[in-house]
């Protein structure tokens, strides 16, 4: 966890600053070193956080600084001592691309050496002693040819830094000694040991200043080359329908729960789960929030599944103002790893607070002979370059098997945590580029061509084709990269996208993206489509089946395509739509294991009578599905691409 090397001339660094030390003795040792860190009073962590509190105490600071490039066992440390003191962890140099982050080091005029070696190609006679200036084209070499790290930060080497723009001093070494710690014939290991330094003022230079370039996170988005896509994803203009007499269900649409069965690999989805909310009823929106979790919580009970087992959760609210409200439930339901989230504002009933569905992952006791796969959450909440911090209880991205099950990611600028100028441009590809960052972070040769569904929310109908051209020249750029790596005819199968127009999203952004990517070969996926008339409807559906066959996701969208000025059965339309889902689904199965879990409907809320088009969509579900129905979760959006009145998307596990 900590550098011992050269630690004897720390004292000298307070001096050069002209800042106080506060030093500790580490007496723990690493006790906990599993991902996720949790505290454990003999482990050198605690060491840390007692040295930070009197830190905090004293001097009242409010952020630390952490040197992490990408070392997670480190960051998750760092940022659990912050948690714990409420101060707020910096990381800006987390994932930066470790040449340019040397070359940026070099430039700004840190004079560090190298005090200690510990890799194949780096001789300590040679190389200790020698500034980063000195070493960085042989480190660049040494990169090229064994995949060393430049930066070091795979252990190969450690430095000490002698000046820099914050020094008010400079640090000069005026004898020192090598210690061969262990003589290995291709990666000795060996450190310097200072035995005589001294300060010395730093003659007509200027100290204490520092240049601070144009920030990685501005870049700019060129989109000379994005054309929009064209005229029909733009939504048409309202045609009215006049249904035939509808049966009217006094059934709130809001009120059913629902779940899917159980698939083969442990997972299961619960939808329904709705905060009811009269504030003439005296009852508050927190109480209700309570009572929504609790509900959730016994349902999952229920299937002996707890909320730490959720990995994806949907949260749908009638109003953005209530946000602050229902996160201070929400935080206290998750632990250390919180579930990815999705947080946008839709047209609710009234007398709803919000509505909730999400997907568990457990599992059963009689697979247990059978290798699990591992867990792996991504919660970073150090302010970076790279991606926004978690700015509420959730994870950016949770990886089970070879899927990674996303956060919805907004347009933030990583390091003010703001959201980006410039507009629906701007936004769209700095929101898509945080997805990007997360995809590789997690599995690093993931990118936007490894998502098997996307779900993009824009607030205004005037965004869907710019959203949709976006996302085409993304993957057209993946493409390329594809094709410059390997040499073949065959085309990837990209992720199904889904573009809704919905009321607000968090810190009134404009769009938002959400996205399911599988570490797979998106080149041997399976992709299947088909499309059909129905009374005046046109039904289109398309499934997507992972390389792996571990999972598949199913696009069904119904558009009006004659205005009509008759009356329109909306029963045939839904039993065809339906009809059409169930020979996707059979046509996945075929080779490919994988349960429905969610039935994801879109609708426009103008057009449907919400309880209706439920009990319709549940009634032919059940039909055609029986024990594989999935769960039914209804979403009134204000507007859908083209002349699309619902879109459907279905995940399979």
């Amino acid at each position: 966890m900590y550098q011992t090397v050269g630690h004897h001339a720390i004292d000298l660094y307070a001096d050069a600053l002209d800042l106080p030390l506060y030093r500790g003795f580490i007496k723990g040792t690493s006790v906990n070193t599993g991902r996720v860190y949790t505290t454990c009073q003999e482990d050198e962590v605690e060491d840390l956080y007692h040295l930070m509190k009197l830190v905090k105490d004293k001097e009242g600071v409010e952020g630390v600084s952490v040197g992490a490039i990408l070392s997670d066992y480190q960051r998750v440390r760092v940022e659990d001592v912050c948690r714990r003191l409420n101060l707020q962890p910096l990381a800006y140099l987390w994932r930066r691309n470790q040449e340019i982050l040397l070359k940026e080091m070099i430039s700004s005029n840190i004079q560090a050496i190298i005090i200690k070696v510990a890799a194949f190609g780096l001789d300590p006679d040679k190389h200790l002693g020698k500034t980063l200036d000195q070493m960085e084209p042989y480190l660049l070499e040494l990169s090229e040819k064994y995949g060393v790290h430049v930066c070091g930060e795979g252990g190969e080497y450690e430095t000490f830094t002698l000046d820099c723009p914050l020094f008010k001093k400079k640090i000069v070494v005026d004898s020192a000694k090598v210690v061969v710690h262990s003589a290995d014939a291709f990666a000795p290991v060996a450190y310097l040991r200072f035995l005589k330094l001294h300060l010395e003022n730093k003659q007509g230079e200027s100290s204490g200043t520092f240049m601070v370039n144009s920030c990685s996170c501005e870049e700019s988005c060129n989109d000379d080359d994005i054309f929009p896509s064209s005229e029909e994803d733009e939504p048409q203009k309202n045609i009215p329908v006049i249904w035939k007499s509808l049966k009217h269900y006094s059934l709130d649409f809001t009120k059913t729960f629902g779940s899917s069965g159980r698939s083969l690999s442990g997972y299961q989805w619960f939808s329904g789960i709705t905060a009811h909310f009269i504030p003439s009823k005296g009852k508050n929106a927190q109480e209700a929030a309570r009572e929504a979790f609790s509900s959730l919580r016994a349902n999952m009970t229920s299937e002996g599944l707890k909320l730490k087992d959720i990995v994806l959760f949907h949260l749908y609210m009638k109003s953005m103002k209530d946000f602050n409200v229902i996160n201070s439930v929400y935080v206290t339901e998750f632990d250390l790893c919180p579930p990815a989230r999705v947080c946008v504002e839709t047209l609710l009933p009234d007398g709803v607070l919000f509505c909730i569905d999400c997907l568990a992952h457990k599992y059963d006791i009689a697979m247990d002979d059978v290798l699990r796969d591992e867990k792996l959450v991504m919660h970073v909440q150090s302010i970076s370059h790279w991606a926004p911090a978690n700015i509420g209880p959730y994870s950016q991205s949770i990886k089970v098997g070879d899927v990674l099950y996303c956060a919805g990611q907004i347009a933030l600028v990583p390091c003010t945590m703001q959201l980006v100028s410039g507009g629906i441009w701007t936004e769209a590809i700095v929101s898509l580029r945080h997805v990007e960052r997360v995809l590789q972070a997690m599995s690093q040769k993931t990118a936007l061509h490894h998502v098997i569904t996307a779900n993009c929310y824009v607030t205004d109908s005037k965004h869907v084709p710019i959203a949709r051209s976006i996302w085409q020249k993304k993957l057209r750029e993946c493409k390329k990269v594809e094709d410059s790596e390997t040499h073949h005819d065959v085309t990837a199968v990209c992720g199904l996208l889904a573009v809704v127009v919905i009321a607000h999203l968090p810190r009134d952004a404009a769009i938002e993206w959400h996205v399911v990517a599988v570490v797979d070969d998106p080149l041997q996926r399976k992709h299947f489509a088909m499309k059909m008339l129905s009374e005046g409807f046109q039904i289109e559906c398309e499934s997507v089946e992972s390389s792996s066959a571990s999972c598949a996701s199913i696009s069904v969208r119904l558009s009006l395509i004659s205005p009509s000025t008759s009356q329109l059965d909306l029963d045939g339309p839904l039993h065809d739509l339906i009809a059409m889902f169930r020979q996707a689904v059979e046509k996945l199965s075929e080779d490919c294991s994988a349960t429905p879990l969610s039935f994801r409907a879109f609708f426009k809320e103008d057009v449907f009578d919400a309880e209706t088009l439920q009990t319709g969509l549940q009634e032919y579900l059940e039909k055609y599905l029986g024990k594989k129905t999935p769960a039914l979760i209804l979403v009134p959006v204000v507007d859908l691409p083209g002349k699309e009145v619902i879109h459907v998307t279905c995940w399979l596990s």
